[in-house]
């Protein structure tokens, strides 16, 4: 006989493994390609705990049941696992993400510990950085925090996205205050702020490490994963019709902030590498010449090359993933 007080939406699962098992399966059959983790992870936040102490959990309540079963079908939904749970981990922290900013991958925490081995070599003040197409500040906020008194400006264009930034600088700034840094967070254009009049051309020629991690998607070329496709914000993926125009502008402002012998790092898609040739990432840096309005700004003579020492990096999976340059002496 039928028992219709039983819980129809579950199939009667009750326990943290037969719910689990569940939501694996569910995911799975969408597509979505860590479901194990996935699962996990909702339930953890559901019951209030953490994916290494599930298993101290036993029997789930109904309200618990009727949360977890919310999360999952917006996760079956393709709604992206970052936008349930309301932040991320990135190298040392933890950030709030939502609708309007761009999670922060893993790829990135590598290509920040090359800006932050550089900052940390630098002299006690002069450990300056910018960090351009900010988005969730989460490498602004690792700079700071890695790299003891240091002073770090993160640009952010995104009237949606800067509101995120301006919430996770506020939330670590105990933190970054007892390591004598700062992170100012600055809402402009990164082909202008360090523009006459704009707030970072006071630091023309000044600062040790400029980072980005820019939209590099050539706009013909829309993701396939829905969570992207759908979820993150367009401002922070497109880049032109060869994926490269937010790189041209923000290498003027690089070759402005930049003091000789300092470094740049920006991030790209793994297509984007050395084998592109002039059409990657690593080809327009190394192309970059002095035109007559930069060279009044960088104290080069017009035609002269900005950038030297330009290489590209792999990422963990072998991929090219960034490029790093320092910028000519004068």
């Amino acid at each position: 006989m039928t028992n219709w007080s039983e819980d129809r939406t579950i199939g009667g699962r009750v326990t943290v493994r037969d719910m689990l098992v569940d939501a694996e399966r569910r995911l799975s059959a969408v597509g979505i390609s860590s479901p194990p983790v996935d699962a996990a992870e909702i339930m953890a936040f559901a019951l209030g705990t953490t994916r290494n102490r599930l298993f101290l959990q036993d029997e789930v309540t109904p309200e618990q049941r009727v949360h977890i079963e919310q999360l999952l079908t917006r996760r079956i939904s393709r709604t992206p696992l970052q936008h349930l749970l309301g932040s991320t981990g990135f190298r040392h922290i933890e950030v709030e993400v939502g609708p309007g900013v761009f999670i922060p991958r893993p790829e990135t925490e590598l290509v920040t510990e090359a800006a932050i081995r550089e900052l940390a070599v630098q002299p006690v003040g002069e450990r300056i950085a910018v960090d351009l197409c900010a988005g969730s500040g989460a490498i602004a906020i690792s700079l700071g925090l890695e790299v003891e008194g240091s002073r770090i400006h993160a640009v952010e264009l995104s009237d949606d996205a800067v509101g995120w930034t301006r919430r996770n600088v506020d939330a670590y700034q105990a933190r970054l205050s007892a390591v004598g840094s700062g992170v100012d967070v600055i809402h402009d254009d990164v082909a202008v702020v360090a523009d006459h009049g704009h707030s970072l051309s006071r630091l023309a020629g000044r600062v040790a490490v400029v980072i980005a991690n820019p939209p590099y998607i050539p706009d013909h070329m829309i993701p396939r994963e829905p969570e992207v496709r759908d979820h993150e914000p367009a401002i922070a993926l497109y880049g032109g019709d060869d994926g490269l125009d937010v790189v041209r502008a923000l290498l003027r402002t690089a070759a402005v902030l930049i003091r000789p012998g300092g470094l740049l790092v920006i991030e790209h898609a793994d297509v984007q590498g050395l084998a592109a040739g002039a059409r990657g990432v690593p080809g327009v840096v190394s192309a970059m010449t002095v035109d007559p309005l930069l060279s009044g700004l960088v104290n080069l003579p017009v035609g002269a090359k900005v950038f030297r020492s330009v290489t590209d990096r792999i990422d963990l999976n072998g991929l090219p993933r960034f490029t790093l340059a320092r910028r000519v002496l004068a």
